[in-house]
């Protein structure tokens, strides 16, 4: 970890900051609680005890392993509905296979991101290739699902495969961060992820002992989560961790920093930065549905069981389990 890097000194660097600047100060840390997912997947529940006035218009976010899969071990999920939103899949680690019945599919590895858009509805699975399943290795992503807004419930579903040499690459000011600009816009510069709802999604790896500061849209909320490593989140220098989620309050710039000594198996701080304009509507959920009113969540059970939300494909891609 991580699949996708780059030397610092040779990237397009993110402007340091200035006197007028405000910074965003932490406003909670929690600690996510690890669960079992699907099929058995090992997850981080990342926004776990959140409220979602300070997630909008994130939904949900789990981390996947980071594990260490034995022969037959991994495993993904099988097929499932979604509606109302859309998911946001990136590999670190390990490879995953998606397919769904809007026709959507591909392979997401080596720091790539699979963005489904399920709108109105659609039905789709991920799971890992029959070779990663038979020789089991290193695992790790995550999966966020980010909402839409009312007029976009029903919108047409669809479907990005981003390759891990599509993500932006960008420097801090002093070149002690590798910035991946997955989605929005940093510094004047945009990631590949083409959103409904405006948002920001980088992967920083901060190398340690160095601080990473970042202008911020002041409109967005800001989220800080580590997947890896230690260090310090806003200039209060408040102590993040490995599967901890840091809440920042208002301003337009945001600050992180690595502990100067790391684990050997991670030598650097790694975080997620997330941002968003908020949606401020109503939300109901009901497992894979996302909606505004509970109206809406027993029209979108009764539209699965007749099969409105699409069916699965002929021939169409199956976990694969041990013979």
């Amino acid at each position: 970890m991580p699949a996708v890097t780059a030397d610092p000194l040779t990237l397009p660097r993110v402007a340091p900051g200035s006197l007028g600047d405000v910074e965003r100060p932490v406003r909670s840390i929690t600690t996510a609680p690890s669960g079992l997912q699907g099929e058995g997947f090992p997850v981080r529940m990342a926004f776990a005890g959140v409220d979602y006035r300070d997630l909008d218009p994130f939904i949900m976010m789990d981390q996947m392993g980071e594990v260490e899969y034995a022969p037959y071990e991994p495993k993904g999920t099988s097929w499932h509905p979604h509606r109302g939103f859309e998911t946001v899949t990136y590999l670190l680690d390990g490879t995953f296979l998606h397919q769904d019945s809007h026709g959507g599919g591909g392979v997401i590895q080596n720091g790539g991101t699979q963005w489904m858009t399920a709108g109105a509805g659609i039905l789709h699975i991920e799971t890992p290739p029959e070779d990663l399943v038979v020789s089991g290795g290193l695992f790790h992503g995550f999966q966020l699902w980010v909402n839409l807004p009312a007029k976009d419930k029903f919108s047409p579903p669809a479907y990005q495969n981003l390759e891990g040499e599509q993500v932006t690459l960008l420097a801090s000011d002093d070149a002690g961060s590798l910035l991946r600009v997955i989605a929005g816009e940093v510094g004047g510069v945009r990631g590949p992820g083409s959103t409904h709802t405006p948002i920001s999604l980088v992967h920083a790896t901060v190398s340690p002992g160095a601080q990473l500061s970042l202008p911020w849209q002041p409109e967005f909320n800001a989220l800080v989560y580590v997947l890896a490593g230690h260090g310090t989140v806003g200039v209060e220098r408040r102590p993040l961790r490995t599967g901890q989620l840091a809440v920042l309050g208002a301003g337009d710039r945001l600050t992180v920093g690595a502990a100067q000594q790391q684990d050997s198996r991670h030598p650097a701080l790694e975080v997620l930065l997330l941002g968003g304009q908020p949606i401020r509507e109503p939300m109901a959920q009901y497992g894979p549905f996302v909606m505004n009113t509970r109206d809406q969540l027993a029209e979108a059970v009764a539209d699965f069981q007749a099969g409105r939300l699409g069916v699965i494909p002929d021939g169409a891609l199956m976990p694969h389990t041990r013979r």
